[in-house]
């Protein structure tokens, strides 16, 4: 197979994947869900530290008890009834009617590229919504479907000035039992602390149970397209499964309801997620819940606790709302970092991801990153590249035995296929041999497609002159024009005589094809596919020299 034969393949291959990937984003079948074996509502795995009638999920709030319908709570706040917390990465709203947070902004995180608007992660404007709820539910709790505790609070601005900063709301129960609701803010940290400081004044026992859930309205506001596709929905981690995708569609479709030790719940977005990563010691019930409003639900509910008369407890969760960080993911919960989803090939993604970020560290540049990661990548295939081209050398060279032989047996495709084969083993030539290398290389671009694709560290990061975001593509279409001018130069490089007029037409054009296909990726996947025709081109012209000089020096010798 020739080189221009394979580019074809290839092109066709990486066409079909993004189409196939598409399709799953868009379809039924959302990528990392098994429908077959997804948990009912209701299910059980046998643990017995969460009681099976606490979270019967009707209405927004789980429910202690029973399976009757009862209506949504209304969560939205009061004018007025809200503080506000700045740190030096976010600057948050929170509701006093029942501590929820409802507006979360990323304050080094442009919202769009050039203004000065900040991202804003967490929000609640008319008819569309994501915020962070959470509460105590039980036979005791303070937060029902029907009413959620009005909390007060000592100011209604807070600002950090030190390392930390904490945030108490404070409830009082009719029978005098306090509740303080504190959040914890970390200097440079997108996770929250959240604690719920619970006394018991009365003279029996409560029993509560802490729940957090994210809830957002259910409808795709993502930009997303065949080149670019991104997710937007629920995801969780169980002990059956590390990490899965349950999309607003599925919690249409059912809910889900299954207890596993530690675990966490999740909704992303497109280089940024929020996640309830409640207490890794316990065993926790993982839940989706949906309302008539249009508005999905992914949460979890923390076992039972018993608070004796006169005594104190206190429970915690951490919530976290920022860009996929992995290392700080990681260090939160098992698993949460493959939020960060680089697909099937993510034993591949990860280790470029790695090389990546070390060396831009080193240049501070992301562009200089990919460039020198380019390099790297081309210097170890160098064996495979050189293998690849002395291959179609040897291939032109036999080219007009090969057009006398088809000229010879005409249509008569058997005969033709073994004077080929004879001929491949006399002349002692692979006819994969330019072809197996390229194909090698294929996982590697793919791989390199989703860290662009996905990791936040990319995102508005800015390189040379008119590249300011590398994750976006060329506002002037220069690095695709480029990339498109060094497939042609390679193809002048490499002439192979294509007898089929149909296949020297496509092969031909193949150049443009690719110009206008790259047109749409992301600059710095362009700039890698650039650098690395630069780098083959070298290559080739340096082999193809020896090779010419090897063949000089044993004509002499003859």
């Amino acid at each position: 197979m020739d080189s221009q034969r394979t580019i074809l393949v290839i092109a066709l291959l990486v066409l079909s994947f993004f189409m196939f990937q598409q399709w799953q984003n868009k379809g039924g079948n959302t990528p990392g869900i098994d429908r077959s074996s997804a948990p009912t509502e209701q299910a059980s795995n046998g643990q017995s530290d969460v009681p099976s009638d606490v979270p019967a999920l009707d209405g927004d709030i789980p429910v202690a008890g029973g399976n009757d319908s009862v209506p949504a709570a209304d969560t939205t706040a009061v004018l007025g009834d809200t503080i506000t917390v700045e740190t030096d990465v976010l600057r948050v709203k929170l509701s006093l009617r029942g501590g929820d947070l409802i507006q979360a902004e990323l304050l080094q995180h442009a919202e769009t590229l050039g203004e000065p608007a900040r991202y804003t992660i967490l929000y609640q404007r008319p008819g569309h919504l994501h915020i962070a709820q959470s509460g105590l539910i039980g036979p005791d709790g303070i937060d029902n479907a029907e009413t959620r505790p009005l909390f007060s609070a000592d100011q209604t601005r807070f600002e950090m000035t030190g390392d930390t900063l904490e945030v108490p709301l404070y409830y009082v129960k009719e029978d005098g039992s306090e509740v303080i609701k504190r959040y914890t803010f970390t200097r440079g940290d997108y996770a929250v602390k959240v604690a719920f400081d619970v006394t018991n004044r009365s003279d029996a026992p409560k029993t509560v149970n802490f729940y957090g859930q994210l809830k957002q309205t259910m409808v795709d506001g993502g930009r997303s397209s065949m080149f670019m596709p991104t997710y937007r929905g629920a995801a969780y981690s169980s002990d059956s499964n590390r990490y899965k995708k349950y999309s607003f569609s599925d919690i249409q479709d059912r809910n889900f309801s299954t207890n596993t030790p530690a675990g966490w719940v999740a909704m992303l977005e497109h280089y940024f997620v929020t996640a309830w990563v409640p207490d890794q010691e316990s065993t926790n019930r993982l839940y989706t819940n949906r309302n008539a409003l249009g508005e999905g639900m992914i949460g979890f509910i923390g076992p039972a606790h018993t608070i004796a008369p006169g005594q104190n407890i206190v429970l915690e969760s951490a919530l976290y709302m920022g860009p996929k960080d992995q290392a700080r993911l990681r260090e939160l919960a098992q698993h949460l970092n493959l939020t960060v989803d680089y697909g099937f090939l993510w034993w591949l993604a990860q280790p470029i991801y790695w090389l990546l970020s070390l060396l831009q560290s080193v240049v501070i540049n992301w562009g200089l990153a990919i460039i020198l990661v380019t390099i790297i990548v081309k210097t170890l295939l160098y064996p495979l590249t050189k293998a690849q081209y002395v291959s179609m050398a040897k291939m032109r060279k036999i080219a007009p035995k090969m057009k006398e032989m088809r000229e010879r047996f005409g249509d008569d495709r058997q005969k033709l296929s073994q004077a080929m084969m004879k001929m491949y083993q006399e002349e002692k030539v692979n006819p994969l041999g330019g072809c197996l290398p390229m194909l090698l290389q294929l996982p590697i671009f793919l791989a390199l497609y989703w860290v662009l694709l996905e990791s936040p560290e990319i995102r508005h990061a800015d390189f040379v002159f008119w590249i300011n975001d590398l994750s976006s593509r060329d506002p002037f279409f220069i690095l695709p024009l480029l990339m498109g001018a060094s497939m042609f130069l390679m193809q002048r490089l490499q002439p192979t005589p294509v007898t089929d007029p149909m296949q020297a037409k496509i092969l031909q054009y193949m150049p443009v094809m690719f110009t206008v296909f790259f047109l749409f990726f992301p600059a710095g996947l362009v700039l890698y596919w650039l650098v690395s025709n630069l780098i083959s081109i070298a290559q080739m012209t340096y082999i193809y020299r020896q090779i010419d000089k090897k063949e000089a020096a044993s004509g002499k010798r003859r």
